[in-house]
C-alpha cells in the first residue's frame, strides 16, 4: 500500500476519482430537480462531497511530497474539466461545443507549462 501512495501517479488517479464524486455532488441533482426536494439534493450532495474530501485530501498530501502546490492545483483543474466533459456527455447527453474544447485545450496547455523544468 505504501508503494502505491508513493507512486507519482497516485495523486492524479486519486484526484480523478475524487472529481467523479464531486461532479456528481454538484450536478447530479439537476437531472431530478422536479422530483427531488432541494433539501434531499443538498444532503445527498454533502454525502458525496464528504467522500470526495476523503480521497482529495490524501491525494494532495502525498502529491505535495513530489509536486509543487501549483502543479497539483493546475493538474486538478484539467482533471476536473475532463471528468465534467465525460459526465456531461454520458449523464446528460450533452456534447461540448468547439469553444468549450478550445478553452479546455488552453487549460491543458497550462498544465503542460507548469510541468516544464524551471531551470
Amino acid at each position: 500500500m505504501n508503494s502505491v501512495l508513493q507512486s507519482k501517479w497516485f495523486p492524479f488517479a486519486a484526484l480523478f476519482l475524487s472529481n467523479i464524486f464531486m461532479t456528481f455532488a454538484w450536478y447530479r441533482h439537476l437531472k431530478f430537480k422536479e422530483h427531488q426536494p432541494l433539501w434531499i439534493a443538498i444532503l445527498a450532495s454533502w454525502g458525496l462531497a464528504f467522500l470526495e474530501y476523503c480521497i482529495a485530501v490524501p491525494a494532495n498530501r502525498f502529491g505535495s511530497e513530489r509536486f509543487s502546490l501549483y502543479q497539483l492545483k493546475i493538474a486538478q483543474e484539467v482533471i476536473t474539466l475532463a471528468v465534467f466533459i465525460g459526465f456531461a456527455f454520458f449523464y446528460f447527453q450533452t456534447k461540448p461545443q468547439w469553444n468549450h474544447l478550445a478553452a479546455f485545450a488552453c487549460i491543458l496547455a497550462a498544465v503542460l507549462f507548469t510541468f516544464l523544468p524551471t531551470k
